[in-house]
């Protein structure tokens, strides 16, 4: 059984995913260890929508050194996208 809200975190809200949407492509930041498989479906179970394809992205995260721990720096904005193609004549309301 796939759950939908572990897979999908959110949309990602920016000008290029905005620029996608003309083209039935809606972007989402997802759980890590989400396949693209399971990605589609949860979408299509979601939004009861069909899935064209699913391309998929590891963004790496930037190297934060603090101050007061210099010996343990961490990592700062590390996530993994999808672009969704949708059918034609398929959208999602993002409102």
């Amino acid at each position: 059984m796939i759950n939908s809200e572990k897979i999908l975190k959110g949309f990602r809200v920016t000008e290029k995913a905005a620029n996608l949407q003309v083209g039935n492509k809606y972007t989402f930041v997802v759980a890590e260890s989400a396949s693209a498989v399971a990605i589609g479906k949860a979408v299509e179970k979601t939004f009861n929508v069909k899935v064209e394809s699913v391309n998929t992205m590891n963004v790496k995260g930037k190297v934060k050194v603090s101050r007061m721990s210099r010996n343990n720096p961490g990592v700062k904005g590390k996530m993994k996208k999808a672009i969704v193609t949708l059918k034609k004549g398929d959208t999602i309301q993002i409102a």
